[in-house]
């Protein structure tokens, strides 16, 4: 590829800096391309023209055109645009493409453990003690402690709640009380606290909550990835941290090790509550039936 001092960022800059080069035929091969570059990324020259109905070398020209060397050199780019995560590969389908391409050398579970021990080790610098103690105080001194988050944040919501319930907190998933949404928060107000999760992007169901939380005067706690961080209104006390870098595993190890400190500080300093109510949760569960006590 001709050199540059930057790199291009994506493939749609690397068209629109040699857009005047092209000709109609490229104007079709890129059609192809860009309709689903994520199959180009994959595909040889011959297989892309004939998509496009095109002389198979016309994708070698257009590569040409476009400053590489040939088609392959092309190819290159468009594999490294995925892996890095670059503009042109957004979906779920390419996040999971990026992380086989990741694993094709090494294994899939060897690529899994370094991008969780990687993550992990980032957070030792993101997130410090005074976050989670803030968190830990904010839900102790809290009437009731509403928790949300939609997709695979849904999953740690449902969980830190359950944790929050055998701890002696009256905890409640909204996720899973979806269909008493408005029972549940008609009664929500400033003793109250509101543990949004957020991941990629704030769902609109979370944006809304928020909106609810100020109105009412109801404390509001986040924890997020760096790309899920811009809440609007802000909340109250905000915990991002990188679940992975493009075309890592996103991990959900993270946000869970720091739900899992926020729980354990909390124990700490609730004059015995978690501990007191831990136990009576135990000795419960051990005088009921065998299938009553999961």
């Amino acid at each position: 590829m001709t050199t540059t001092h930057e790199p291009p960022a994506s493939l749609t800059e690397i068209i629109s800096r040699h857009a005047g080069r092209l000709t109609d035929l490229d104007t079709r091969l890129l059609n192809v391309l860009l309709q689903d570059p994520l199959r180009a990324a994959m595909e040889n020259g011959k297989d892309v023209s004939s998509r496009a109905g095109v002389h198979p070398a016309a994708a070698v020209r257009l590569a040409q055109r476009l400053g590489f060397a040939g088609y392959p050199e092309f190819r290159a780019f468009l594999q490294a645009s995925l892996v890095k995560g670059g503009s042109d590969f957004q979906d779920g389908s390419a996040r999971i493409a990026a992380r086989l391409m990741r694993a094709s050398g090494e294994g899939v579970l060897s690529s899994i453990l370094d991008s969780e021990i990687a993550a992990l080790q980032q957070l030792r610098s993101a997130v410090s003690d005074e976050n989670i103690r803030k968190f830990a105080e904010t839900i102790r001194d809290g009437r009731r402690i509403f928790l949300f988050g939609r997709s695979h944040a849904a999953t740690l919501s449902a969980l830190v709640a359950l944790r929050l319930r055998r701890s002696g907190y009256d905890a409640v998933d909204l996720g899973a009380a979806l269909p008493q949404l408005s029972e549940q928060l008609v009664t929500l107000g400033p003793e109250d606290v509101l543990w949004l999760f957020a991941f990629r992007r704030p769902s609109p169901a979370v944006l809304e909550l928020l909106q609810i939380a100020r109105k009412r005067g109801a404390r509001v706690l986040a924890l997020t990835d760096i790309q899920g961080m811009r809440l609007d209104p802000a909340p109250d006390l905000l915990i991002a941290a990188s679940r992975g870098g493009p075309g890592d595993s996103q991990s959900l190890v993270v946000p869970m090790t720091i739900a899992n400190a926020v729980i354990l500080d909390l124990a700490g300093i609730d004059d015995g509550r978690s501990i007191a109510a831990l136990e009576a949760f135990r000795a419960l569960r051990e005088s009921l039936p065998p299938l009553m006590g999961s």
